[in-house]
């Protein structure tokens, strides 16, 4: 038995889906479209749910609209299951009606019942059910009432069947039945069809003869408007008089959401509430937990003498002498008997360079809950749905800031959301420009050159830097929009749900996936870099070990490789000639964190010390040139050019030929280059 689950988006869709699958699922992507698609199997049963994208009709204005339309009719699951929100019926039940028009059988689940008595809102299920013709079963998906009932209703099969109760009034059900009459034998979902002949549904067209054309006019001209307006309107007076019935409402007092909507949506203070909200997110992430746990992690990973933690002006200092993983390990190979080439490898290449990127896990976990709390409290569905109107004046809409907000995480899931944005142009600018928010990977770099040159500002540079993304993603956007996007701004239409108290469940679970992936990237892909980067670091080509005694840095392959490349970088490192902050930014688009690793792998190679974070890549020789002015250039730059070939991939996906995706990816490295060029130069002019 295959069921698929339909509803609206912030309907409680995948939370229902979750709670009756449990584990047993899988996300992939529908054949030849770049949406989610979630299948499982609903526990303690052998019925397989199909979880279909959120949408508001089965009109096909919008691809999820055109995929739930076509699963429903191709794939002819044996039952539906319509997840409707109990607070918000007459939106909830435009879907139904349709819904309800096909040949499947149709299961309701009335979510939100939890919510009904703060709304004053009573609803008489039996009767509702009755009306629709349909089994209705009360849950609250956020709090698991209801579900066993409705797993124990599905399985059983004692659900109504769909008997197409009519729902128009009496002239417009006969030219239904008599279209349908017209329809061949083999026509499937005649009822359906014949709806969809009058609403001028031009896949349905098709069915359209010169009988039905003429009972349909009469139809428009009796009720002055066309098919699909006429359809629509009588959907609603029914779904109207069905709320008259079944639904009674009471005055309450105005809600906790009427009053914060006041504040958090008002016309002047919305904005500055999110720079602030968004402030407060990177004072406590990068500022409060970056100067109390960097350098106590570098310890671990590198040792120290002197441990300092820092709380904005005030600095601690502590004798500790700790020798740390990476020096003790380096020490039993000594011991061993081991080569000098490994003592590096193992303290330089491999523990260096990891503990380099674990450094900020804690920063990344305190970003990452502040984001998710943000997102479930329903904040930003609201933030999203305020700055529509900003956005539509630079080529963007509210839709592109769900994208730029998962971008923070991780640029990837920020692309492929994209694919939410209805307008192709509007859509392909959006996954241009979603690299440029400064993702999880990009704040060890942020964190290490803030902290090391802006002190107790710290945070306020992280901070600036994400303005500084979204003026130069609404620049961008004008730019790109008159040069090669000319389309429509499509309309941004979203549900604001209730405010709610976060849930920790959900908030863990996210928080917890998010660093455990990045910890797994840190521990694999940024690793063999690593290693890639000491050998290239350590040998020349006639492979004589650099020991910075007969044999230095500046003679090695990634020396070579590095000034190749060094005349990009000149101007935005105020003059100076480097290449291993070029081989360093380079390393980026296998991932971003790759590049402080491999600033810490050379400097300690170059200075035969640990590349520990803090005073050691600074104080080394290969990075001693950095100044204020030349190390924000080079984190403008970091931040702006083309992302990690992951994100790369993600772009290719979306945007759909490598064409696309060069002119994105040379677009973003050309305004990398201009910005952080601009500052670094605008740095060295003042120092001369």
């Amino acid at each position: 038995m295959i069921c698929a689950l339909v509803g609206n988006q912030n309907s409680g869709k995948t939370t229902l889906f979750n709670a009756l699958t449990g584990s047993n699922q899988k996300v992939g992507n529908w054949p030849g479209v770049t949406i989610e698609k979630k299948e499982g199997r609903i526990k303690g049963t052998e019925i397989s749910i199909v979880d279909l994208p959120g949408i508001y009709s089965l009109s096909p204005y919008t691809a999820e609209e055109e995929v739930s339309r076509k699963f429903c009719f191709e794939e002819k699951p044996d039952l539906i299951i319509n997840i409707i929100d109990a607070t918000s019926l007459e939106r909830s039940l435009y879907l139904t009606t349709q819904l309800l028009e096909m040949d499947t059988d149709v299961v309701i689940a009335l979510n939100m019942e939890d919510m009904l008595n703060k709304v004053g809102i009573t609803i008489d299920v039996n009767k509702l059910s009755e009306k629709l013709g349909c089994s209705i079963v009360s849950i609250s998906a956020k709090n698991g009432t209801g579900i066993n009932k409705l797993i124990e209703l599905i399985n059983s099969g004692k659900y109504k069947k769909n008997t197409h109760l009519p729902i128009y009034p009496e002239d417009i059900e006969w030219v239904i039945n008599d279209n349908a009459t017209h329809f061949l034998p083999e026509q499937n979902y005649k009822r359906f069809s014949a709806v969809k002949v009058i609403e001028h549904d031009k896949e349905y067209m098709v069915l359209l003869n010169r009988h039905s054309e003429a009972n349909i006019q009469k139809l428009e001209e009796k009720y002055g408007m066309d098919g699909e307006q006429l359809i629509a309107d009588k959907r609603y007076c029914y779904i109207e008089n069905l709320k008259k019935e079944c639904v009674k409402t009471v005055p309450v007092k105005e809600s906790i959401t009427d009053r914060l909507d006041k504040v958090f949506l008002n016309k002047w203070a919305a904005i500055p509430i999110f720079i602030v909200v968004m402030a407060l997110v990177y004072l406590l992430s990068v500022g409060i937990v970056g100067g109390l746990t960097v350098n106590l992690i570098d310890m671990l990973f590198n040792g120290a003498d002197v441990l300092e933690l820092n709380i904005f002006t005030t600095t601690f200092s502590y004798n500790v002498n700790f020798m740390g993983l990476g020096p003790w390990l380096g020490s039993l190979i000594k011991v061993a008997g081991g080569s000098p080439w490994a003592v590096s490898l193992v303290q330089n290449g491999i523990v260096s360079a990891v503990g380099a990127v674990c450094n900020f896990v804690p920063q990344i976990i305190i970003l990452f809950t502040c984001l998710a709390i943000l997102e479930t409290t329903g904040y930003m569905s609201r933030i999203s749905f305020f700055l529509d109107r900003v956005f539509h004046n630079f080529g963007l809409s509210g839709k592109s800031l769900v994208p730029f907000i998962l971008g923070s995480g991780c640029s990837v899931p920020g692309i492929m959301t994209c694919r939410t944005v209805e307008d192709p142009d509007e859509r392909h600018l959006s996954i241009i420009l979603t690299p440029f928010i400064p993702c999880n990977a990009k704040l060890p770099i942020i964190a290490l050159f803030a902290s090391y040159f802006f002190g107790s500002y710290s945070w306020l540079v992280s901070f600036s830097l994400y303005l500084f993304a979204i003026t130069i993603i609404l620049i961008s956007g004008v730019i790109l929009k008159h040069l090669f996007y000319k389309g429509h701004n499509s309309t941004f239409v979203s549900e604001l749900p209730a405010y709610q108290v976060p849930s920790l469940k959900y908030v863990a679970r996210d928080v917890s996936d998010k660093t455990l992936a990045f910890i797994k990237r840190a521990g694999s892909v940024i690793l063999i870099c690593s290693i890639f980067v000491w050998f290239f670091a350590s040998f020349t080509y006639d492979f004589r070990f650099v020991d910075n005694k007969t044999v230095f840095i500046s003679e090695s392959m990634l020396a070579a490789i590095g000034n190749s490349f060094a005349w990009f970088f000149y101007i935005m490192l105020g003059g100076h000639w480097s290449w291993a902050a070029a081989v360093s930014a380079i390393q980026g688009l296998v991932a971003k964190e790759q590049v402080i690793s491999s600033m810490t792998v050379i400097s300690g190679i170059s200075e035969d010390v640990t590349g520990g974070v803090g005073s050691g890549i600074f104080n080394s020789s290969a990075f001693s040139f950095f100044n204020g002015w030349s190390a924000y250039a080079y984190l403008v730059f970091n931040l702006f050019s083309a992302p990690c070939f992951g994100a790369i991939g993600a772009m290719r996906k979306e945007l759909g030929s490598f064409k696309a995706t060069l002119k994105g990816i040379s677009f973003q490295i050309g305004v990398a280059w201009v910005l952080a060029s601009l500052i670094g130069g605008i740095g060295w002019l003042i120092s001369i």
